[in-house]
Parts: C-alpha cells; structure tokens; sequence
C-alpha cells in the first residue's frame, strides 16, 4: 500500500548537481508531466492513500455523482477564498471535490494531488501514512458529504444515488401474519467465505427462508403462542447505483488471527436483480445492473494495495493499445487463431478444396501439416486422440472407407458446408478490403482502465476475471442501472456540465502549466559552453596559455543542445565581428600545465547531445593547426604533465654543500623518460620516482636504464609526481639503501600537529608530510584523519514547509549525521525471517549501484562472500522482489529513504534466467518405487542428506501420511526451457546420483507450497515461463513407475483403502480422474468404484484437510433435508466445501466389510488434541508476553512494529 512513498513528490530538488571544477547549477523546480496517451489523469499516492485514490476515481467516474456536485454553486457551498474568515460558513470538503473532479476532467497532468481534499477532512501526515479499509472509507466518506450538504440542494444527493431498503420479513404459518421491519442501505455487504460468486451469495439472503419449526418455534402475536414461521428477507426499493462489499477478511477462531479469503468468487458483468426483489412485476430491464467499477485489494489483512478497474462510461479517455497495430491486424490474427484452434474447421476446408472427393487419410495428414506448419500429433492429438478416431467420432460430417484409409465429405454435408465456406471466405475478404475502424470507434466495446495511483493504463474486459480469487482479488464492487443513458453532448467531451468558474481556472491552470514547461524544457536543453579564442591564446610551457588574461580570452555562451554542430558554428561566426580563414572547434580542457586540445569536433549535421558535448564544456576555436605560429598538438596521447623534479646543486663556499632544488616541469605524456636529461642540460644521470605507501612515510624507486626509453605514461607518472635526479658520477646520494630520505633532508618536509581538542583520542600528536606549497586546509584534513576526529556539526536548516512535514507529526531522535538531500536512510537485515528490532541502519548515496550497496551491508554485518543479494522487503514484511540490476541506483529503483532491504543468500542468476531451487518427493516411505544406489545394497539411506517431514507436526503416519521431502540442489535455467529440460537438469545434480530414474518422462514435477507439494505442473513441453512460476518459486520431484500424459482435464489424486476393523489406512495408490463431464460427487465415486472394482453403491469417499487433520465425507445422495430452499445447481468438488485438487488424498471404504460412517483414524485424534493444546499454549504466551512487554516497555529500545490499526475519521463542520 506504501510502496509509493514519496516517489511523486516533485517538489523537493537535490543541488547536487555539478562535477569538479563545474559551476553549481541549481535545477529547476519541474511542473508535473502531461498527460500520457490514455488521456486520463491519475491520482498522486500521499504514501498510504491508494485506498482513497481508488474510491475518488469511482466517484469521479459516476457521471451522475459528479454532475449532481458540480450543480451546487459559490452561493451554497460558499467559497475557498473565504474559507479563513471566522464567520463564513464555507464547506469545504465538497468545494475541494469539485475542484478535484475538475483537475481530473481538465489539468493537463498525469496525476492529480489530493492533498488539499486530506487537509478538508482534517487529516495530519500520520493519517496519510495509516492504511485503511476502502469500505469503511465509502461510508465515512458519504456520512460526510451527507453533513456537509445540510442545508443546500444536495441534502439529498447521496440518498438519492445511493439509497436502498431490505425489508424483512417472518411469515406465520397458522395465521398468515406477516410481521416486518425495513432497513436502509447505502451498500449490500455480502459473504465470501464457502460461496462460489455474488449471485450465490445474493440468492442465500433474500431467496433462501429459514424455517421456525420444532424446537425452534416463533412466537407470534396475532396467535399469541409459538407457532411455525419462515423467515426471509427481499430488496424492496433498489438505488441507481448499487455499491456491493465483499467480506473477504475473517477471523480464525482456532489459530485465534485474521486471514484473507482468496477462493475463487465470481460477479458477472451484468445481473439481474428480479429474483431478489420483493416486487417483480415490473419488466426484467428495470432490474438489470451493469458493472463499472471494481476496487481491487493485493496483498494480506495486515496491509498491501488497492487499485481499480473503472468502465469510462462517457468515453473521456484514449481507449487504445500501444502495443496493437490496428484492428485488421488483430482481427485477422484472432481469426487464424481460430480457426487453428478448431481441427473441424481446418479438415472441412482441406476436403472443400480438393478436386476430387476422396483422400487418402495419410495425405490429409500432411495437407493439415502444410496448412498450419504443425501436425496432428503435436497440436491435436492429445486433446483430440489420433486423427482417425476423430474422423470416426465425426461421421456425421466425415465418411471413412471399411479400411479406413480413404475419407471424404458427406455429399449432402459438402453441398452446406460449401456455401458456408464461400460465405466465410467473402466475409474475411470484406474484412480486408474495408478500412479498419479505430478502436475508440467502437460503441459496443466497453472502455475499462486500471488506475494505480498515478498510473492508467487501458484494459480488456476479459481481465476483470482475474480478480476473481487470490492474493489480488475484487474487493468492491459498483453496479449501475442499466437504464441509465448518457446525453450525446456527454460522451468525450470532459467539459460537460463543468462550472464556469472552475472552467476558467483550470483553463489558467493549464495556461502557467504550458509556460512552466517550456521554460524547464528551455532550462534543461540549455547548458553553457566556454569559447577559447585561439587568437587570445599562445603555447608555452607545453600547454596554452592567455595572452592577456582569463576573463578576455574566454566567451561564455548558452547554446541549446538539441541544436547541430553546425549551428553552434553559426553563432559564433554570429558573435564574432571577423575571422579570417577556416573555424575549427575543439574540446578542451584545463590541466595543471594549461589548456589542453582533446578532440576536434566533426559532423555538422549532429546535435550536441549526439558529439557527446556536456554542460560547461570548454571549446577552443581556432583554426585547427597552429596558434600563434606553432603547431600545436593535440589528443590524449601527448596530454602535458606537471611533474615535480627535484635535483641537487652546489651551494654554499667551494660547493661543498648539496641544496635540493625542486622546480616544476612539464613534459608530454608520450614521450620518452631520459629526455628529462636534456631538459635538465644533464648528460645522464639516474631517475628515481617517487612511491608513497602511506602517510608520513615516501619511498624512492631507481628507474632501470633500459627503462628510460618507456613514455612517461607508460612508467605511470601523473600530474603531479615527483621524479629525482641524480648525477651518476656523483656519491653525494640523499637516499639510503632501502629507498628512505635520510634524517637530515626528513626534517625539512614534515609538521608536526598537536591535538588541543577536549576529546579523548589515542593520539596527542601526529607528523604530516608537507611542502611549502602545500595548503594548510590540506594540512588540517590530513590531521583530522590521522587523529581519528571525523566528527562534523550538521546544520538542519530545512524549514518545516521544505522537509515536508506538517503540525502534529511525529519525529524521532536519532543518534549520528543526518542524511542530506541526496542520501537514503535505510534498513537492512540479514535473511527473510525478520524480527522487529533487529534491522541495521545506513546512510548511502541515492546514487549507489546495487553492487556498492550491497558491499557496504555485507562489511557493516560482518559478511563475506561473493553469493549474497539484496530483495527490498514489502509492506506485509515478506521478502519481495529481488534486486536484479547490480549497475542500477538504488534512485533509478524507486528505493526511498526509510525502506528495508534484506541480506539473501544466494547469488541472482541473468535476467531471463530462473534459480530453482529441487527438492526429491517421497510420498510414502514403506514401498518407494525407485531405490536409492544405496538402498539396493543395504536398504538404507545415508547419502545426499536426511529425509525432512514435510507434513505439519502430528500429522498422522497410518496410511495417510503427507510423505517427505529432501533437497537435492538449485538448477540454472533459462525461462524460455521446457520442464522437461528442468527435469533432465536435475537429474544432473550430485545429490540425484543417489536413484535410479530411466528418464525425466518417469518424474512427476510440483510447485512447492509450505512444505508441501502445490501446483502439479503437468506438460512435459510446455516453456517454464508460462507456468509463471516467478523467482520464489521451489520444485518437488515425484518418482514414478511409469510414464504419464496427464491431459488438461485430468485431476491426480491419491486414493487410500480403509482397512476393515482397523482405524488405519493402506498404502496411497494414485488415480487419475478425468473431470472432462463434470467434476461431481457421483462422477468421483464411479470412478473410484472402477478403479478398485467395488460396486458403486457400496463405496463410501472422503476428502482428507491434513492442516486439520479431519476426513470430510463426499456424498450425492445422503444429503439431508433442510428446512431451506436450496437452489438448484449440479454439485462441483472443486469449490465449497471440498476445493478438490490435485495430490488430494481420497479415504475409500468398502461399505460390504464396515458399514460405519468414520473415516478418522486413532493419530488423527491425537493430532487434534494437541493442535488444541498448542492453541491455548499460544494464547497463554501471548498475554504473557503483552505483560511482560508493558512491564519493560519503559527499557527496552523501541522496535519497528506493525502499523497498529486506527480508527477512521473525517472531521466536518456544523452547517445546520
């Protein structure tokens, strides 16, 4: 839900900006980006408030609420000028809504900011960091709005909308009395839980009765005794728009915690409320509702994201794909999808156009080959079985001859399916041939968009299913009358009914936005040059020079840089009044010995972007051969270098002393290192250079002679290095033996510093090297370091406004240096299984790589190793996505200040590319199928690891026990291999050596969930990257004794025979289930009837819940009659209360030998027992912990806990 935190906040700008030896140059505040193509405006993220974001842009997209708000004008809802005056009765949270609405409809801007509406209701930064539930929001929000509008023409605004009645009723069976009582709704709250779509749910409230009877009678007053009664409920008045809550958060009373329901749950696009009304008279249109706005929840109930998927009824936005080239195209690639897809289609059009009738069925093969460029077999025939069977199935339009070679069309079939053809061949030429229509053309099409925040993105219809179920799911849902016609004038026209004055304001608005963006678009593609005029320049000393001095030698220049080399030429033949001969321009740049000549500039026709020219960069303009008469030369190879050589001379009376003379020089960097002997007028002589290893301490190195003919670049001299020159003939060395100065010349190049601070340090003094050159600045640092002083005094000179924080928010001390403008605060722990309190704290450069920061967590923890990564950590605290570009900032990745990075192990594999982590699964230990190496010598297993219970502790071992799992290793492959290839990998691992697999066809592949073998993943060629396994994801292999092809329809279940007399199972056997007919209770027990030859109706079923250890009986006939209507439908194992699925455990029991109806067993009850005693054990530990936290609360350091949930609330004003 946070994940956005101060990710769009544009107002704050780093001045960070400059290089060395740069100007500062202060970027400028930039407007907020236009919108993008879908021509509608998000909504800016405050760091929690996606749940109001979501809820505004339905409103906003209920043409009818945002119509009826703009209708109330300055003279009702007074003004926001006025809204300071003590006085003045301004409401100003339906003022500030309109203004909002406004700013979506016209402000040209990608998103929106809501934060002068969160100031309305009163809400400090605190609760604009809180997460909180979109539908008690929609209530708060409407009570508000409702209270605001007290006394205009909109009292009745969200009434009138919004506003339904339930009437309930209880009807007594002797009287016929009916006794009633009505309530009022503003949305239907409906359950989640063992419910498979909004239509059941709908149909459990207000078509089921409930019937008093028995011991359970209804009083009734008429009677005055207990009497029988049915009770029920209906929909008496219904809304315009109908607003439906989904309960999808529960309570576990056994594990005493909430949880999410991520089952599935359907809602249809369009639903008829007829059978649910308590009048039905009317026709069916006055109760028919479409869909146009789902709230959309992700992640757990302790936190995560909202968004939602809006229908724009007015077609106010640009409903087109980027990605689609156009209608003809996608048309056309549906149909040949098609009529791929559909073998019947294919073979008819072979049969229609061959010449003759008949066709060898081998020929049809290959036609049906070169037609779709796959065959039979490959694309057909596990769906369909082989090519003759299906030939055979449809003789109604195929005739085969008695051998079953030949086949050819139905005569009287052929002469239809003809005309048919024709038919469709002129339809797709007509497609063809007419202009294809633009998407935004089509009026049948529905428009539906995803709004995330900011972002807005078109989608198709056929999304909204997969918010069905799971971790993301439909959280709310808004319906409209389908009645309800927009007036033409409406539709794509965002100025529809807007007041005049917002009019006019957005109009300005959007007037300054256009002025602010040329003037930050001028600012950013201008920078500034240097011009160096050759003819004010001359070469001396190796390098060039001012003649005069630096301010009339050099012109600054603001050019654009998405102008041409050639123009920049221009305009300085422009600036200058004369120049004779060819103008060459040159980059150059400033050296120590002078200015230097890199690169000459060529390609007129370029931009300055693309000749690589930055900001602030010095142009030499001259005439690209000589300056002043010398030739000047130019390039990184002869860049001049200022060295320091140092020499001896004679001084004093007879020159009986040695002086030593430093004096600068410079030398290119290409040339030679003796011909400093002829520079120096020194026959020859021996070069020493100078390598200094650590502070206070330098070291001389003798240069070899033959080693004196290398460049001076080549012997790693820079600027400023020193060098040493020394006679040959002379004995007169200032050096001993080990390259060290002597003591004598020592002196003369150190200071010693004292430390007069009132700090404790291990050190009172220390010796700096120096020279009179040397800067005392220098000096101080060098000191400070060696001292160990680097302690600095921050300034926070950030006003409240500029750091961004409102009144009443709520800031910490913390101990050391603030991060500046340009750093990130963070949080880091080592691990996925985070404790509060036990994060370590950085402060890095918002411009680090990931690589560098990840160094740095390793040193701060005491970590080595090259196989670590860094996942950012989500705001349900679980491990998130990891951080897979190493070279990117942790800026360019959206990492603010305050996020939680967590130390994996393990190292990433290449983009494209999945870590999968195998593990071997053994279903039952007693008759393993495939024996380790090992184990057919000596029947044990003591290689590649132990055997680790994967089922929950007590599990039961009799029979139906969850089986093993041991991990075998982690594969590298690419997202694009088949699981087949994953398979032969893994056999490839050492700890795979251990068994016998023939091939990978003879492994059964799972996902792995909590321990547990999950998703089976059934299709041997099918790419890893369709499976979407992501890169969390871990794999389980199966043994098996033999191949198998599961089909799409097959479900894979492990079936268990109860032993007569005995609460125990047999060993599992699986069993393959084909639910292509329906997945009923009868079609199950048939099957499973066949597969152990027992008649059917002396089979007894049951499913096995392992996390609860209980058997729940499976039966289509036994059930009891309730005192409910029940509505009609065919029983589906796959949903409530059964949830079939592969790798299921199915109980089977053999009425003839045990006629009971207990499918438990005696560890089943042990189990339960103690997962009892665990639970109250927990609850004890929790209260004692919460008294035992209350009572060291006061010395404990406080931990980073879960956001604590909060009340919601808006505050209005009194306006009656």
């Amino acid at each position: 839900m946070f994940g956005d935190l101060f990710e769009e906040d544009y107002s704050s700008v780093s001045n960070n900006h400059y290089g060395k030896g740069k100007k500062l140059k202060t970027k400028a505040l930039e407007p907020p980006a236009p919108r993008e193509f879908t021509n509608l405006s998000g909504i800016r993220n405050q760091g929690g408030t996606c749940y109001l974001n979501s809820l505004l842009q339905t409103l906003h997209f209920t043409p009818e609420f945002r119509e009826a708000l703009f209708s109330l004008g300055p003279e009702e809802l007074g003004s926001l000028e006025d809204k300071e005056k003590p006085d003045a009765k301004v409401r100003i949270i339906p003022l500030q809504l309109q203004r909002l609405f406004a700013q979506l409809l016209l402000l040209d801007q990608d998103a929106a900011s809501t934060t002068d509406l969160t100031d309305s209701f009163g809400w400090t930064s605190n609760e604009e960091m809180r997460q909180h539930d979109v539908q008690e929001l929609n209530r708060i929000l409407f009570s508000a709005l409702e209270t605001s509008l007290v006394g205009t023409s909109g009292h009745d605004l969200i009434n009138r909308l919004y506003h339904g009645t339930i009437v309930n009723q209880i009807v007594c069976k002797e009287c016929k009395n009916v006794s009633e009582k009505q309530e009022d709704f503003l949305d239907l709250t409906v359950a989640v839980k063992n419910v498979s779509g909004l239509e059941d749910a709908l149909w459990n409230m207000y078509v089921e009765e409930e019937v008093f009877d028995c011991d359970n009678l209804y009083h009734c007053g008429t009677c005055d005794r207990l009497v029988k009664a049915a009770k029920s409920a209906k929909l008496r008045k219904l809304p315009p728009f109908l607003t439906v809550s989904l309960l999808r958060f529960n309570f576990d009373f056994v594990k005493c915690e909430r949880y999410k329901e991520t089952s599935c749950y359907t809602f249809p696009l369009r639903i008829n409320l007829k059978p649910f009304c308590e009048q039905s008279e009317l026709d069916d249109l006055e109760y028919m509702y479409d869909l146009f706005s789902v709230i959309i929840h992700k992640g757990g109930c302790y936190g995560g994201h909202y968004h939602v998927y809006i229908k724009d009824v007015d077609h106010l936005g640009n409903w087109q794909f980027p990605e689609e080239k156009s209608n003809l195209d996608v048309n056309l690639k549906d149909q040949k999808e098609e009529a791929i897809d559909d073998p019947l289609m294919i073979l008819k059009a072979i049969l229609l156009q061959e010449e003759s009738s008949l066709i060898p069925v081998d020929q049809l093969g290959q036609k049906l080959l070169k037609k779709i460029g796959i065959s039979w077999n490959k694309k057909y025939r596990k769906q369909y079985g082989p090519l003759r069977k299906f030939l055979k199935l449809h003789s109604q339009i195929f005739l085969l001859s008695s051998d079953e070679s030949t086949v050819r069309l139905l005569k009287d079939y052929s002469l239809q399916a003809e005309s048919d053809f024709q038919r469709n061949d002129q339809q797709v030429f007509k497609t063809l041939t007419s202009k294809s229509p633009g998407l935004n053309d089509r009026p049948s099409c529905p428009h539906w968009f995803d709004i995330n925040d900011s972002k807005v993105q078109p989608i198709k219809e056929k999304a909204i299913e997969q918010q069905f179920q799971g971790k993301e799911s439909a959280y709310m849902l808004f319906y409209r009358k389908s009645q309800l016609q927009r007036p033409p004038e409406a539709r794509a026209n965002p100025r529809y009914k807007v007041p005049c004055h917002l009019l006019n304001e957005m109009d300005a608005a959007n007037i300054e936005l256009q002025i602010k963006r040329a003037e930050c678009d001028s600012t950013n593609n201008n920078f500034e040059l240097h011009l160096h005029l050759g003819p004010h320049y001359h070469f001396f000393n190796g390098a060039l020079h001012p003649v005069v001095s630096q301010t009339e030698s050099v012109w600054d220049l603001t050019f654009d840089k998405r102008k041409t080399l050639g123009d920049l030429r221009q305009s300085i033949f422009q600036l200058l009044e004369f120049w004779e001969g060819d103008m060459v321009l040159s980059v150059a740049k400033f050296v120590p010995a002078g200015l230097h000549i890199y690169q000459t500039l060529d390609g007129d026709d370029l931009t300055l972007c693309e000749v690589d020219i930055a900001d602030g960069e010095d142009i030499f303009v001259w005439n690209g051969v000589e300056v002043g008469g010398i030739q000047i030369p130019t390039g990184d190879d002869c860049e001049p270098l200022l060295l320091n050589v140092l020499s001896l001379t004679p001084s004093g009376e007879g020159g009986e002393c040695q002086q030593l003379i430093e004096s600068p020089r410079v030398f290119p960097s290409n040339v030679q290192l003796g011909t400093v002997f002829s520079a120096l007028a020194i026959p020859e002589g021996v070069v020493l250079i100078s390598n200094t290893e650590s502070i206070g301490e330098e070291s001389w190195t003798t240069v070899p002679k033959e080693d004196l003919k290398k460049t001076f670049r080549e012997q790693g001299l820079r600027n400023g290095s020193s060098i040493l020159i020394q006679d040959s003939s002379s004995d007169n060395s200032l050096l001993t033996k080990q390259g060290k100065w002597i003591t004598g010349v020592n002196d003369t190049d150190w200071l010693q510093v004292k430390n007069l601070c009132q700090l404790e340090s291990e050190e009172e003094q220390v010796k700096v090297s120096a020279t009179v050159n040397t800067v005392v600045f220098d000096i101080r640092i060098k000191a400070i370091k060696e001292l160990k002083l680097m302690k600095e005094l921050v300034l926070d000179s950030y006003t409240l406004k500029e750091a961004g924080l409102k009144m009443g928010s709520s800031l910490g001390l913390c101990p050391g240096k603030a991060p500046t403008s340009s750093q990130l605060f963070l949080f880091f722990a080592v691990g996925s299984d985070v404790q509060p309190g036990t994060e370590m704290e950085i402060i890095v450069e918002e411009t680090t790589s990931v690589r560098d920061c990840l160094k740095v967590m390793l040193e701060k923890s005491g970590l080595s190793g090259d196989t670590w990564h860094l996942r950012k950590m989500d705001w349900f605290y679980e491990a998130g996505e990891p951080l897979c570009e190493e070279d990117a900032t942790l800026k360019e990745l959206m990492i603010s200040s305050g996020d939680t990075l967590l130390l994996i192990e393990g190292k990433l594999p290449p983009l494209g590319f999945l870590k999968v982590p195998v593990w071997w699964y053994q279903p039952w230990i007693p008759s393993r199928p495939w024996k380790s190496r090992q184990d057919q010598a000596s029947c044990t297993f003591s290689q590649g690891g132990d055997w680790r219970a994967a089922s929950t502790q007590g599990a039961p071992s009799d029979g139906h026990a969850e089986g093993s799992l041991l991990f075998l290793g982690d594969v590298d492959i690419s997202e694009d291999a088949a699981l087949v290839e994953l398979k032969s990998q893994a056999m490839t691992l050492p700890s795979f050596s251990e068994f016998c697999i023939p091939s990978p066809a003879f492994l059964r592949a799972w996902t792995v969930d909590s321990k547990r073998p999950g998703r089976l993943l059934r299709f041997h060629h099918q790419q890893l990257k369709e499976y979407k396994l992501g890169r969390r994801t871990e794999i389980c292999l199966e043994p098996l004794q033999k191949e198998e092809n599961l089909g799409p329809q097959d479900m894979l279940l492990r079936t268990q025979m109860r032993l007569p007399g005995k609460r125990a199972y047999a060993l599992p056997m699986d069993m393959v289930w084909d639910t292509a007919r329906g997945s009923t209770a009868g079609s199950l027990r048939q099957r499973v009837a066949d597969f152990y030859s027992l008649p059917v109706e002396k089979t007894e079923i049951a499913k096995y819940f392992p996390e609860k250890f209980e058997w729940l009986p499976v039966s289509s006939w036994n059930q009891q009659i309730t005192k409910r209507k029940k509505k009609k439908k065919q029983d589906n194992l796959q949903g409530a209360p059964y949830y079939l699925k592969d790798g299921d455990t199915i109980g089977v029991k053999n009425l003839l030998v045990e006629d009971d109806d207990d499918f438990s067993t005696v560890r089943d009850d042990i189990a339960r027992e103690k997962q009892k005693q665990l639970a109250v054990g927990k609850k004890s530990q929790e209260a004692l912990h919460v008294q035992s936290s209350d009572a060291a609360s006061g010395a404990e350091t406080l931990a980073r806990p879960r956001g604590p949930e909060a009340s919601l609330s808006i505050h209005v004003g009194s306006f009656r």
